[in-house]
């Protein structure tokens, strides 16, 4: 059976935003989950389908891929739609529910993996927190990339204990290693994260007194960056393995760097192209003239300026806007002529223009313009 495009699947736009197509996929997971459809292959299936949407979709390298080249660009990164995506489903679950507040994603986790062997056993390896981290960058640097040194602090193996957390490690006695215990009576019983050993499913007897116990200690770390040109707002890049230390020899997390673009006071951005005002007398562009402007990058363009150039034309450069990520291609610059009147004026210029006006003889009962014409 053919596959569907991923939008469909998920039933959002292609425009969609991270949060949309979060809560796309939050909504499917809970509605066709195989725990809470058991036995029904269709709602299998289409959990799984969702699944494969949403890893692709929430992913800020693939989904690129798949916007410009569809299923054939994926092939080489070893995406299928089988097991693999299937699986991770059960590992994001705390990260698509766990921000709706009250605990809702352990009860989640309970409700559709408490029964038979989906439920994932306590006490083996945990990967570590991801960590985000805003990096403002110059406009400048957004645009032809550069190279950034990031602070921070994460969590890592505690110096002292080596991650272990101390000595004495037992079996823990309240949930007997399961790392959960269930309340309530009769029907309605709900499972919930062990208070004792918090999940893990042991305790220590003798806590480190470093890390009192929980195997990690904060430290500064700092991390060099590559800045490739041509981001933008809003891009994320993800360098593996930086975040918080994982726990029962999980690996770590990884840290998110979120770019903010500051605002540059000549040029604005608009998708791959730049754009400025350049300001020319009434003589310049009534007459024609050629002049030169500096581009962001410091480069002296010579420019053309046609007789009879209206106020606010705008002249495409080919070549000189923003490079594309990882491409040597680059968008355009437009250059918006803003035709400047003077406002104090010599004597001589005074002359000058009186005779340009009685030579002109302009109406003084001037027709309205058609605003359609406006933009011609």
């Amino acid at each position: 059976m053919a596959k569907r495009d991923y939008y469909e699947v998920l039933g959002v736009e292609k425009s969609a935003s991270e949060d949309e197509i979060k809560r796309a996929y939050r909504k499917l997971a809970v509605k066709y989950h195989p725990d809470k459809n058991p036995g029904d292959k269709e709602a299998e299936q289409k959990f799984r389908e969702a699944t494969e949407a949403y890893e692709i979709l929430s992913d800020d390298q693939k989904r690129p891929i798949y916007d410009q080249y569809g299923f054939a660009g994926l092939d080489g990164m070893g995406q299928g739609g089988g097991a693999g995506g299937y699986s991770h489903a059960y590992q994001d679950f705390s990260d698509l529910f766990g921000g709706m507040g009250g605990g809702f994603g352990d009860i989640f986790e309970n409700l559709f993996g408490g029964g038979g062997g989906s439920r994932r056993k306590s006490g083996g390896p945990v990967v570590g927190a991801s960590l985000r981290y805003d990096l403002k960058l110059g406009f400048r640097d957004a645009v032809y990339g550069t190279k950034a040194e990031i602070h921070f602090k994460h969590a890592e193996a505690c110096d002292v204990c080596h991650g272990t957390g101390g000595t004495g490690k037992k079996q823990c006695p309240t949930c007997h290693g399961m790392g959960q215990v269930s309340q309530g009576n009769g029907f309605f019983r709900i499972q919930q994260t062990c208070p004792k050993c918090q999940g893990k499913g042991d305790v220590i007897e003798n806590p480190c007194s470093a890390c009192r116990g929980t195997g990690l200690q904060n430290k500064n770390k700092t991390v060099s960056l590559t800045i490739p040109a041509g981001v933008d707002s809003g891009k994320r890049i993800t360098i593996p393995r930086q975040g918080d230390a994982g726990s029962n020899g999980g690996p770590a997390g990884d840290l998110i760097v979120v770019i903010h673009v500051e605002e540059h006071p000549y040029f604005e951005r608009h998708g791959q192209d730049l754009y400025c005002a350049v300001p020319v007398s009434i003589a310049q562009a009534a007459l024609g003239c050629d002049i030169t402007i500096t581009s962001l990058d410091g480069k002296k363009i010579e420019l053309k300026v046609s007789s009879g150039t209206p106020n606010g034309k705008l002249l495409r450069v080919k070549g000189e806007g923003v490079p594309f990520t990882g491409s040597t291609r680059k968008g355009d610059l437009y250059v918006k002529f803003m035709v400047k009147v003077p406002t104090k004026l010599s004597s001589e210029q005074k002359k000058l223009l009186q005779a340009y006006l009685e030579a002109e003889k302009p109406s003084t009962t001037p027709d309205l313009i058609k605003l359609n014409e406006l933009n011609n």
